[in-house]
């Protein structure tokens, strides 16, 4: 098949997504597809006259990427980009696209997981992989899973939205109940995400996170071990536990070498596992995911676990967590990147 694997685009997760594609690009290929490698925001520029012809690349156009201790500096890329176009989609990408049988969505981050590409796809009545553009929306706004996560009885931790002006940083400061974690709405990969110790680092918490964008939200800092918990098709994969080595697990702990030990399956009792899968797969079916999909969660002392948020599109990178559990259940890697593919294919959409 030919099959164009979209990359990159303007979210802060953009250096994780250009890896993910990268090596779902290469998996692609090795299991006999036509697939090539497009930035969404870049595009192909000098593209030749027969656009079909570069799904005969040798290279599958794939490009190097890393990710590095930071995360890309947004205002770089745009003005790194030719030309002055607003345009999220960049030079060939829709007519490539159009000229595929399924695009690959390895994209993370708001232009990935918020449905607006999704949607796109949907009006050109172009296939992609993974979850329609109503449930990324739902997943990608962590006020709304909230909201659809006590609807389904799915434990979380107690939480409240926060509307503010600088004016108003002071007084919530004081006032805001500690331990607390502020986080933005719509930020990935652990960005937008902070821990305050004290009413200090509070202060400085609500004045950091407004660079993120979306609306911010305040939630109960509960203890516990982190797991993740994937979902492919109809069933759960296996829990992995995730340690820090520093005790946080950021951005840097998430994609540096060294950050954490990720033990999967996570060492919980088989009642633990099953109630953690069950919890995970009653998010997924609750905002209408399809295919796959990663909930986090945290396990109290007490043995119960709390539902913190869920990714409609997790990292599929090499040192990825959803690669890792279908490992555990012996599938290879390339045959998850194509079990991921023949099961977006059959679904049903509306173009």
């Amino acid at each position: 098949m030919k099959i164009v694997v979209l990359a990159g685009g303007l979210s802060s997760e953009r250096a994780v997504s250009l890896v993910t594609s990268r090596s779902v690009c290469a998996a692609l290929r090795e299991n006999g597809h036509q697939a090539i490698f497009v930035d969404l925001y870049f595009g192909i520029e000098d593209a030749p006259e027969n656009l079909e012809s570069l799904f005969d690349a040798p290279d599958g156009l794939i490009p190097p990427a890393e990710i590095a201790a930071q995360a890309p500096d947004l205002e770089a890329v745009r003005k790194s980009r030719a030309g002055d176009s607003q345009s999220l989609f960049g030079p060939n990408v829709l007519e490539l696209c159009r000229l595929s049988d399924i695009v690959f969505l390895g994209l993370h981050g708001r232009d990935g997981e918020d449905g607006r590409v999704q949607a796109t796809l949907d009006l050109f009545g172009v296939p992609y992989t993974g979850s329609g553009y109503l449930a990324s929306g739902l997943a990608m706004d962590k006020a709304m899973t909230k909201r659809m996560m006590e609807s389904a009885g799915i434990p979380t931790p107690k939480w409240q939205m926060l509307d503010y002006t600088e004016s108003d940083i002071d007084r919530l400061a004081e006032t805001l109940p500690m331990p607390c974690v502020i986080k933005c709405t719509t930020g990935g990969s652990s960005l937008g995400v902070y821990l305050p110790d004290d009413r200090d680092a509070l202060r400085d918490a609500l004045r950091s996170v407004s660079a993120y964008g979306g609306e911010v939200i305040m939630e109960e800092r509960i203890t516990g071990r982190e797991l993740t918990v994937g979902v492919l098709g109809e069933r759960a994969l296996p829990a992995v536990e995730i340690v820090p080595a520093d005790g946080e697990f950021d951005y840097r702990a998430k994609y540096q070498t060294g950050g954490a030990r990720e033990l999967c399956p996570a060492p919980i009792t088989p009642a633990q596992q099953e109630e953690a899968g069950r919890l995970a797969l009653l998010l997924h079916k609750t905002l209408g995911l399809r295919v796959y999909s990663r909930t986090d969660f945290l396990l109290d002392a007490d043995g119960r676990f709390w539902c913190l948020e869920v990714n409609s599109l997790p990292g599929l990178t090499g040192a990825s967590l959803v690669p890792k559990e279908a490992a555990a259940i012996g599938m290879t890697y390339r045959q998850l990147c194509e079990e991921i593919v023949q099961q977006s294919l059959r679904l049903n959409r509306r173009g």
